[in-house]
């Protein structure tokens, strides 16, 4: 297939390897960006796919707590001028205070349901704080978490909710313990809780890439099993949050603590505004041709 700028710049960008490099990647690979990222971390190129996509959209995001219930949303606006307006604000509040009170399962529901279960639908009333406000405002995403009197729940907003994490103990009521975790998962952004959450197929994947990265390096295969088993480890603490060295504490892991207080990590969910979507690209020359032939 034909290997075109936008897909050696989207391989550059999640890679940090050279244009000719990912050029020839993506031409050994047929296209695919997946097994181009392997295929360049085979060789050595690359250090490690870049999980994350570009951050670009603007919004906020919000949690809310009720009682046993808790809820971390993102919304969504056109400009980082508006996450400042009090009305949008609002708009974040109301948003949690409903869904968190009215369990929706999905946004498509949510948007369907009457305002704090008696006003205008949710749709009409985020149309019109659109009208007020005069941006496209949107519900993109949100999850809701339910506890015990015996758990506790962790709440943290990064920057104002650029990034928000929601967290889930068991074993313990101090909702600092639990802030400690979402704090930390904010800052490292880790995917799973523990080794057990990653997928077969994930780690069989990674493992075969390892495999061929130390070959590549010249290693002779009667040690390649066990550098890789080694090198699997260093692959579990960067997604794993339990694995990971705690950011308060360097000097001990993220299980550790929570062990030390008698609690377990039940779940987090970190939500980074933007995060998989883009902004159109704007073609300043393009654009200037289309208002001359209007």
């Amino acid at each position: 297939m034909d290997i075109t700028a936008k897909m050696v710049k989207e391989l550059r960008e999640r890679t940090g390897a050279g244009m000719m490099d990912c050029k020839k990647a993506l031409q050994e690979t047929d296209g695919d960006i997946d097994k181009a990222i392997d295929f360049l971390r085979e060789k050595g190129v690359a250090k490690a796919a870049k999980k994350a996509d570009r951050v670009a959209a603007e919004g906020l995001t919000h949690i809310e707590i009720d009682n046993n219930s808790a809820v971390l949303l993102e919304v969504n606006c056109e400009t980082d001028f508006v996450t400042k307006n009090d009305q949008f604000k609002q708009l974040l509040s109301e948003l949690g205070k409903h869904i968190v009170k009215q369990n929706p399962e999905t946004v498509e529901e949510a948007l369907q349901q009457n305002l704090h279960g008696e006003g205008d639908k949710v749709e009409s009333y985020i149309n019109s704080i659109i009208a007020k406000i005069g941006e496209k405002i949107s519900l993109r995403r949100f999850t809701l978490l339910n506890k015990t009197d015996n758990d506790a729940f962790g709440a943290y907003l990064h920057m104002g909710g650029s990034i928000g994490v929601l967290s889930l103990l068991e074993g313990t009521t101090d909702d600092e313990v639990a802030k400690d975790i979402a704090m930390h998962a904010a800052a490292v952004s880790p995917r799973y809780v523990s080794r057990d959450a990653v997928s077969e197929d994930e780690v069989s994947r990674e493992r075969e890439v390892l495999k061929t990265q130390a070959l590549n390096e010249g290693k002779p295969e009667k040690i390649v099993e066990k550098m890789v088993e080694g090198r699997l480890g260093k692959f579990f603490e960067e997604i794993c949050l339990l694995e990971q060295n705690f950011v308060k504490d360097p000097d001990q892991k993220v299980k550790n603590y929570v062990a030390d207080k008698g609690a377990e990590v039940k779940t987090f969910v970190r939500y980074e505004v933007g995060e998989g979507m883009e902004k159109r690209e704007e073609n300043f020359a393009e654009e200037v041709k289309s208002q001359m032939k209007k």
